[in-house]
């Protein structure tokens, strides 16, 4: 590879990760006035949204499936149990583990962020048959990165 092609892959517009940066950042700037009224960050929205679907899930488990390490995970949950809306407890089977519940508030805030997944699409305006390709291009990378992270271990 001569240096003009070194340097060419160096430029941003070339860069796979910018475009994602971008756009997630974009995504969650979205969300940000609709989450506001139900006292959410996108972090803990989509930690409650785990949460509604599975009432109970260890630390662990929630990590995985967010993609988030327990370093960023523990405050997210200390906050989320402060205003009422999970509780946090050792698991009987092993002390080692933590569960994560839904509290009566954290169940009845689920009503009002139903609202919310209908709002943040019609701002993005991609029809249907694009924003499932996205949808699928996007969980192909992850499932890809995952292989590749077990396969560094």
């Amino acid at each position: 590879m001569d240096n003009k092609e070194t340097y060419e892959q160096l430029k941003l517009e070339n860069q796979l990760c910018f475009p994602l940066y971008a756009c997630a950042k974009e995504v969650v700037r979205l969300y940000t006035p609709y989450l506001d009224p139900l006292g959410l960050t996108y972090t803990q929205y989509i930690t409650m949204l785990v949460l509604w679907e599975k009432e109970n899930v260890s630390v662990k488990a929630l990590g995985e499936i967010l993609w988030l390490d327990s370093g960023t995970l523990t405050p997210l949950l200390k906050k989320l149990e402060a205003k009422g809306l999970v509780t946090r407890a050792r698991s009987r089977n092993d002390e080692r583990s933590v569960e994560i519940g839904l509290t009566d508030a954290g169940r009845a805030l689920k009503e009002q962020a139903a609202a919310v997944p209908g709002k943040v699409g019609s701002c993005l305006k991609m029809p249907p048959d694009e924003a499932a390709a996205l949808y699928s291009l996007l969980y192909k990378a992850l499932g890809r990165l995952a292989e590749a992270g077990e396969a560094e271990r």
